[in-house]
């Protein structure tokens, strides 16, 4: 009997599971057939897809025409956000609700309350075995029922390679209101540098670019704020960047031909660029006057570099190749329409004519002047003998003469009218020069003047290049003012000793007379230096100096109240 069961048992399983694979291969062979009647032809080629705007749609689209399986794409999440904090309870409010209701609870009650589970914590989230190291994109919206309004995305520890960076290149420019691009630990290469520094530009509101953790061999991050690049905040911490990546740093940000015109900001901290790295960026720091904030924290800077920034931030003369150049600018703001005003150059004939003998064009025009004069002399007698004529014609002649000098009076008048428009037209570009700016605003201007009046047309506030300052000679070199328009400056956590101090102390008292002379309110000169961890004693004359001048020009800082002043320290 048992084995008769054991075998109708065994029929009963067989059956049941035979009926399920039937049921998952008719599921298969439905969606293979519907696969096969779209794909009749494997060589066919997708129709283009055409961007929504919606992140994580044209995301995953692009993902699987890529060729990767579901469980290969990247999830698009909402950044987490740490929990808000609540507010303390009131205990008045308890006090008066434990009188209300204070009761003994029943035993029944006390059972209920271990039994139950505790509520999960608000603080984290957990997650599967292996789901917390799947990679992700986080993102942040304006609004998250809108899935149009992405304003930031952050990855977090997995590698960007070249066929995620194609797809981020069809993706992000597409995104209106994208500013922010947040990368820690991504594994980048240089040709996935490159691609990047092709294509951020095309995205308008990117303006905040953060890739940190990074490291690159060929160090070629000076690609992203090239003249084309639209950021104005570039932050690469701990990347490993050398003095080779400083020095291609120093020439993206400043040549003297050229100069980045939008970053604001830029963070090295955390890296290993030493003295001839510090050095090739303050030459950058020459020529740009747009960067505000500076931070070289963490490196391997000493004396050599900081003096170099001292350098540029008081005065500094100019290079050869930079007097060159300021030649140039002058001359072509001096006189724009210099080349029209240039004589021409002698012919060939007159080179080799010996100096004795004149040409013939030379003789006419000598004959011509002398010409003039005598028809002058002529022309002044013949008016004095008219003089005479008319005082001794008689009274009735004298009504003609009125009649005629009329005449003459009108044709005269018309030659000057001709002449004054001759000259006009002959002098159209120094009117151009000397016209006013004024025009009313009921009266239409004409149509040959076409250019807006400077009193119309918008103010943009543009860089003064420096070169256009006033010049300063000494030692047959011409000095400049240096770069005043930092105001950030971090070099925490260096090598710099009291040489080195002395070199910024130097450069921030030349910047408080600078600024006293002549104010300015785009170039107020540094207002915030850290110097924290420096090999230097606190106590040093020029270390508690420059903390004393540097707290004064602070923006941030309070002056204590007359009962806290003994205990407050020196900001670093």
């Amino acid at each position: 009997m048992s084995s008769s069961t054991s075998s109708s048992g065994s029929v009963v399983k067989k059956v049941k599971m035979g009926k399920r694979v039937e049921k998952m291969l008719k599921d298969k062979g439905g969606s293979t057939s519907g696969q096969d009647n779209g794909d009749d032809d494997p060589n066919k080629t997708p129709e283009p897809y055409i961007c929504t705007g919606i992140f994580e749609a044209d995301f995953t689209e692009f993902c699987r025409r890529n060729l990767l399986k579901d469980n290969e794409i990247p999830a698009v999440v909402i950044r987490p956000k740490p929990p808000c904090a609540q507010a303390p309870p009131d205990n008045k409010s308890k006090d008066s609700k434990d009188s209300n209701t204070s009761k003994d609870p029943t035993p029944d009650e006390g059972v209920d309350a271990a039994n139950q589970e505790e509520a999960p914590p608000k603080t984290y989230v957990t997650k599967d075995k292996y789901a917390y190291f799947r990679p992700v994109v986080q993102v942040e919206m304006e609004n998250e029922d809108k899935p149009t309004t992405v304003t930031e995305i952050y990855i977090r520890g997995w590698k960007i390679d070249s066929l995620m960076v194609g797809i981020f290149k069809q993706c992000w420019p597409i995104i209106e209101k994208l500013s922010v691009v947040n990368l820690w630990n991504v594994n980048l290469s240089e040709d996935v540098v490159k691609e990047f520094a092709s294509f951020l530009p095309q995205c308008q509101n990117l303006k905040t670019l953060v890739i940190d953790g990074t490291w690159c061999p060929e160090e070629p991050w000076s690609l992203l704020i090239g003249e084309d690049s639209l950021l104005t905040s570039l932050s690469l911490r701990n990347n490993g960047i050398t003095d080779k990546g400083a020095v291609m740093i120093g020439k993206a940000l400043s040549t003297v031909k050229s100069s980045n015109k939008n970053l604001v900001s830029l963070n090295l901290s955390g890296n290993k660029i030493t003295d001839v790295g510090a050095v090739a960026i303050a030459n950058g720091l020459r020529m740009n006057r747009v960067l505000l904030s500076l931070s070289l924290a963490n490196n391997n800077v000493s004396d050599e570099g900081a003096k170099k920034l001292g350098e540029v931030l008081s005065r500094f003369p100019l290079t050869h190749e930079e007097v060159v150049e300021r030649r140039k600018l002058l001359s072509e703001k001096g006189s724009p329409d210099q080349g029209l005003l240039k004589s021409p150059p002698p012919s060939r004939r007159d080179r080799d004519r010996p100096g004795s003998v004149r040409s013939s064009s030379h003789m006419d025009k000598t004959d011509k002047k002398r010409d003039k004069s005598s028809k002058k002399k002529d022309t002044k007698r013949s008016e004095k003998d008219k003089d005479d004529a008319r005082s001794n014609r008689s009274s009735a002649d004298g009504r003609k003469g009125e009649k005629e000098d009329g005449k003459s009076s009108k044709t005269d008048a018309k030659k000057d009218k001709d002449d004054t428009t001759k000259g006009k037209k002959e002098d159209k570009w120094k009117k151009a020069d000397t016209m006013s700016t004024k025009t009313s605003k009921g009266k239409k201007t004409s149509s040959k003047d076409k250019r807006v009046p400077e009193s119309d047309s918008p103010e943009i506030l543009e860089a003064i290049n420096p070169l256009l300052e006033q010049v300063e000679s000494m030692d047959n070199q011409l000095w400049i003012p240096g770069n005043r328009c930092l105001i950030n400056l971090n070099l925490s956590r260096n090598k710099i000793t009291d040489t080195g101090m002395k070199g910024l102390l130097l450069a921030v008292q030349y910047q408080i007379t600078l600024l006293n002379l002549a104010p300015s309110p785009a170039m107020k000169g540094i207002l915030r230096m850290s110097l924290t961890g420096n090999d230097v004693k606190k106590t040093d004359e020029t270390y508690v100096k420059l903390q004393e001048v540097l707290l004064a020009r602070d923006p941030y800082y309070k002056p204590p109240e007359k009962g806290e002043g003994d205990n407050q320290s020196l900001a670093g």
